[in-house]
């Protein structure tokens, strides 16, 4: 009988007092710095596409979410011809964002992606690029990588060292 009055008194002190629930919608949390949600892909500072479609992100992905076709343009430079990722089994972890040589899969705090239509989780290139660089400004692929565009050949980038013939290294 002393354990049901403790009960009562205890259900009686709660029942005035304010509730520490926040209500989502009304009410925003300042998320943490590096929180990942939403991801994108970005362009480079000349305004072309930084995904060169070299399939690391998709590998790298544990739940084979992301999905794409190489292309090449007439200047050798290669591009996703198409490119989805599967928001439904997406699980945030960033190993795409890592994986990426050209930063072109930056993750976003954009978290507020909920369908009731499960098909609408699949987002195509169309929906995933966006207009600016994303977090390195400055960063494109072309400029460093050493590939031989129409911008210039092997060698002919910054600060890149002209091509090397391996035979001439051996002995």
């Amino acid at each position: 009988m002393k354990a049901l009055g403790a009960g009562f008194a205890t259900t009686l002190r709660h029942l005035w007092r304010k509730p520490v629930t926040e209500e989502y919608p009304e009410y925003r949390r300042a998320l943490p710095e590096r929180s990942r949600a939403r991801i994108v892909l970005t362009h480079d500072p000349d305004g072309g596409e930084r995904c060169v479609a070299c399939y690391l992100c998709s590998g790298v992905c544990p739940v084979s979410c992301i999905s794409m076709q190489a292309a090449e343009m007439p200047d050798g430079r290669r591009y996703a011809a198409w490119f989805r990722i599967n928001f439904a089994r997406c699980i945030y972890c960033g190993l795409c964002e890592e994986a990426c040589p050209t930063a072109a899969i930056q993750l976003t705090p954009d978290f507020e992606n909920i369908q009731r239509d499960i098909l609408k989780l699949v987002f195509e290139k169309e929906d995933l690029l966006v207009d600016g660089c994303g977090k390195d400004k400055t960063y494109n692929f072309y400029r460093w990588a050493g590939v031989a565009t129409a911008a210039g050949g092997k060698g002919a980038h910054e600060r890149e060292a002209p091509p090397v013939r391996v035979r001439s290294n051996l002995p």
